[in-house]
């Protein structure tokens, strides 16, 4: 089902850092160090070099795991350092070779997971008390100035060569690709004529101007500038947030893999090419449930929510980058709903401790995945279903719901502790203001309903899309799966976009309604990847040749 010829080999999304290739994390205390020395011959495919501490999806994905495991295996640190272990290189951004070699879904799908890589540092700074800082001692350019823009302070070495740079409109024509142009604007508020004039200077700015324009923090010689990195991470430190540990371990989910499935202890994908369909299915907690703030810091990583929510992302994450053909996801849920709110209770009723707040702020972070995935989803809602609580946010997530009616009433859908705003989207509202945006009574109304709510009820809530019998239920629903299988997936990918995500704006939101709208529209375009387009040509001795039409 993968598309292997455009993606040859098929990214595993766990790592360690004992087999990291491009990073290192050190712990010191209250400051954790993640140093960049990207091996030029490590990329995931041997069709390219990573020189300059440029990266593919492979460093971005010790990345990821790095930041993860600094918020649930180091409570202790409250500040990460981001430095390089390549003499005056910071980081080079996204390898260009890779890129211009690349299929476009895969193009597109590597920009989305770097930004919500990205993203994930931001949400460590601003829920989690972790901030950062980037020790650009060298050149900062491309996604590698992305990723220090993600950075609560960027700290930029004064040797009169190294600079900060989005070089990707006048060198590739295509737009820096993890949310650069938007946090130069929206969060380090930088002028909209000087963040143009230096998104079109290819060779950056450095030294005072980039401290004036607002473009790094602070600079130092390089005399200085070890002393100068340890200074501001002493001080971002002392703003972090002290936690109690200890931490817990992040153990391999080591899934089952086959043609036709990927399996783990709590989430089943299903996979049918033909049809393009995957069933995604997620079970509820057997056994006892963790209630108390030890209990849960003694379950650990065997701790339900946390389990089932990091094999959710690793099965949506392969979806994404293994299985480009399918375009529909049906939503299924399998167990005791009773049990899926006692776990939510137990990290409601902990916010105030580190683990059960974290685990939370990681459940956030998939639901959010999901939402910015480009699938169709329909959540299926029948006997045995327990689409309760924080399994409900797949339901509310879900760009239709089908739900079965039944005499004996026992199909029902309820809310729980966790879905009354813990549970964020990416504009800053929870999965009910966004489905019920503008209409604040029925709103209230539902958040009033205690217990069950059974299909006719969910109905007339809105909670759900169509009710069906049991006599037109399986053909309701082999008909609406039939007819979304066969519409455009371009058209649905931008419609669905467009729909999931009324009200307010924020970063994020912008990031990914405008950024993944345009990249995706300019990664297709010829001046960017036709036989003379400038990705196609970088490096080369010719220069690109461009269609002066504007669109």
């Amino acid at each position: 089902m993968a598309d292997s010829s455009a993606n040859p080999v098929l990214p595993d999304f766990e790592t360690h850092p004992s087999r990291y290739k491009h990073w290192q994390l050190d712990v010191e205390g209250p400051v954790a160090k993640l140093t960049m020395k990207v091996d030029p011959h490590g990329g995931l495919r041997d069709d390219y070099e990573l020189k300059l501490n440029s990266y593919d999806l492979g460093v971005d994905i010790e990345l990821a795991d790095a930041i993860q495991r600094v918020r649930f295996e180091h409570p202790e640190v409250r500040a990460i350092v981001f430095q390089s272990g390549i003499d005056r290189v910071f980081c080079a951004g996204a390898n260009i070779p890779m890129l211009s070699s690349s299929a476009h879904a895969f193009k597109v799908n590597f920009c989305k997971f770097t930004n919500e890589t990205r993203l994930y540092l931001e949400d460590a700074s601003a829920k989690s008390g972790i901030k950062s800082l980037a020790a650009c001692e060298g050149t900062c350019a491309g996604g590698g100035y992305e990723l220090a823009l993600a950075c609560d302070r960027i700290l930029l070495v004064d040797d009169g060569s190294s600079a900060v740079s989005l070089p990707e409109v006048p060198l590739l024509a295509v737009l820096p690709g993890t949310g650069g142009l938007t946090r130069i604007v929206d969060k380090r508020k930088v002028r909209r004529d000087l963040a143009d004039v230096f998104c079109t200077t290819s060779e950056g700015v450095r030294g005072k101007r980039a401290v004036d324009w607002g473009l790094v923090d602070a600079i130092a010689p390089r005399s200085k500038f070890e002393d100068a990195v340890a200074s501001e991470a002493q001080a971002l430190a002392e703003q972090g947030e002290a936690k109690s540990g200890p931490g817990i371990t992040l153990d391999p989910l080591e899934p089952t893999i086959t043609d036709e499935a990927i399996t783990y202890r709590h989430v089943e994908l299903h996979l049918d090419g033909a049809a393009r369909v995957a069933r995604l299915v997620v079970k509820a907690p057997e056994g006892d449930i963790p209630e108390t703030a030890e209990a849960i810091q003694a379950a650990g990583a065997d701790q339900w929510s946390l389990r089932a929510y990091r094999e959710l992302d690793d099965a949506i994450l392969r979806l994404r980058m293994h299985h480009f053909d399918v375009g529909l996801v049906l939503v299924e849920t399998r167990g005791d709903a009773a049990k899926v709110l006692a776990s939510d209770a137990a990290l409601a009723n902990h916010q105030d401790h580190w683990l059960a707040r974290e685990i939370t702020l990681h459940m956030a972070r998939v639901l959010r995945r999901l939402d910015l995935s480009s699938r169709s989803f329909f959540a299926i809602v029948d006997e045995g279903s327990c689409f309760a609580g924080s399994l409900f946010e797949l339901s509310l997530a879900a760009d239709r719901s089908y739900m079965l009616e039944d005499d004996d009433e026992n199909v029902a859908v309820q809310l729980g502790a966790l879905n009354r705003g813990l549970l964020p989207m990416s504009n800053g509202l929870s999965r009910l203001e966004t489905r019920y945006y503008g209409d604040a009574a029925t709103l209230e109304k539902v958040l009033g309903h205690e217990g069950a709510i059974v299909t006719t009820d969910a109905d007339d809530l809105g909670l759900i899309t169509l009710a069906a019998d049991d006599i037109d239920w399986e053909d309701d629903v082999r008909i609406a799966i039939e007819e979304r299988a066969s519409l455009s997936p371009d058209a649905l990918t931008g419609m669905e976009a467009s729909l999931r995500f009324p009200g307010p704006e924020t970063v994020e939101s912008k990031i990914f309604a405008r950024l993944s709208a345009w990249q995706n529209w300019i990664f297709q375009r010829p001046n960017a990847v036709g036989p003379s387009g400038a990705l196609t040509k970088y490096g080369q001795p010719d220069r690109p040749t461009f269609d002066w039409t504007r669109c």
